[in-house]
C-alpha cells in the first residue's frame, strides 16, 4: 500500500503552528475528520493519547509519527503538517518536530505497522524530509512523496533475484516495540550497502512479525550476519557463520563499520548450543566502538 494512497491533499496543512505536542495532535487529528477518516472524533484521538503516554511517537530527526488501532477509523489513512519553526514533542534527540505525519488505522490486520515501516525508511533519507518540510503547496508535498517511493520501492514484485553467489553481508534488525528503530537499522544498512557498492540482506523482525526473511542458501553463502537488536531473534540458523551482535543504534548510527567489520573478517564465528536456539542481542548486547 502506498503512502499515497492513504495521504489526500486535504490531509495536508503546510506552515502550521502548534505552540505543543497537544495542539499538534489536535491539528492532525482534525485533518482526519476533515477527511472524513473517523466514524468517532473523540474515541479516535483517545487512541492517539493512550499511545503517547506509552511513550512519544517522535523518532529524532526533527520528525514524530503518532498513531492509532481504533475501531473509530474508517478505513486506514494519513495525515500530515509541516511545522517551520518547529514544536516540542518529546523527541528522544530533544529537537523540536518539524513534520509530522499520524496515521489511522482499523483493528483488522496490521494496515499501521507496513505504513510506519515504509514511512520509516522513506524518512531516513534527508534530502527527502528536507523537501517535505519546504514544500509549498500540498500538491508538491504528494508528489515528493510519490517521487520517493517510487525510486525506494520500484515494483517489489519484480525486483531482481541475487546473484547466485548470494549477499556478501546478512543482517537482522529488531527493537523492543518492533517499529521505528527496526526499520531504520534496515534502511541505515541498505543504504550503506548501496554506498560500498557490497550486496546485502536485511531482515526486519518487527511487530508484524519477521519480513525479508534469509533464506538458508543465503545464510550459507554470506561472509556474514549483523545481528542489530535489542531483543531476541532467532540465531541458531547461524552456527558456523560469522555474526556481529551489537545494539539496534549502531545498525543506524554506524552502518559502514559494522558492514566493514563483516568484509574484513573481523566477526567471531557463532557456535549455537541448540538448533532452535532464540539468542537475546538485547541491552547487554556490546555496542561497536568508536
Amino acid at each position: 500500500m502506498r503512502i499515497t494512497d492513504l495521504l489526500k491533499k486535504q490531509g495536508i496543512t503546510l506552515n502550521a503552528s502548534p505552540k505543543s505536542k497537544r495542539e499538534a495532535i489536535d491539528i492532525l487529528v482534525s485533518l482526519h475528520e476533515k477527511c472524513g477518516n473517523l466514524k468517532d472524533t473523540a474515541a479516535y484521538k483517545e487512541g492517539i493519547l493512550a499511545r503517547e503516554d506509552m511513550g512519544t511517537t517522535a523518532i529524532g530527526m526533527e520528525v514524530a509519527i503518532p498513531h492509532a488501532k481504533s475501531e473509530a477509523v474508517k478505513a486506514p489513512a494519513l495525515t500530515a503538517i509541516t511545522v517551520p519553526g518547529g514544536v516540542d514533542y518529546e523527541s528522544p534527540d530533544g529537537a523540536p518536530c518539524k513534520l509530522i505525519f499520524m496515521i489511522a488505522a482499523t483493528t483488522d490486520g496490521d494496515v499501521h505497522l507496513e505504513v510506519l515501516a515504509r514511512l520509516m525508511q522513506m524518512l531516513m533519507h534527508e534530502d527527502f524530509t528536507a523537501k517535505l518540510k519546504a514544500a509549498k503547496t500540498p500538491a508538491e508535498f504528494l508528489k515528493i512523496i510519490d517521487d520517493q517511493e517510487t525510486k525506494q520501492f520500484p515494483e517489489e514484485a519484480a525486483a531482481p533475484a541475487p546473484a547466485k553467489e548470494g549477499f556478501r553481508v546478512l543482517a537482522v534488525t529488531a527493537c523492543p516495540t518492533g517499529i521505528a528503530h527496526t526499520y531504520m537499522a534496515a534502511e541505515a544498512l541498505a543504504k550503506a550497502g548501496d554506498k560500498m557498492g557490497i550486496t546485502i540482506k536485511v531482515e526486519t523482525n518487527g511487530s508484524g512479525g519477521a519480513k525479508n526473511k534469509l533464506t538458508a542458501e543465503e545464510i550459507a553463502n554470506c561472509d556474514g550476519i549483523i545481528i542489530a537488536a535489542d531483543k531476541s531473534v532467532e540465531t541458531a540458523r547461524f552456527d558456523g557463520k560469522p555474526v556481529l551482535s551489537t545494539k539496534v543504534a549502531d545498525g543506524i548510527h554506524k552502518p559502514e563499520e559494522l558492514i566493514n567489520k563483516i568484509v574484513n573478517g573481523e566477526a567471531p564465528i557463532f557456535h549455537s548450543d541448540k538448533k532452535a536456539e532464540a539468542s537475546s542481542v538485547a541491552s547487554d548486547a556490546s555496542s561497536i566502538s568508536t
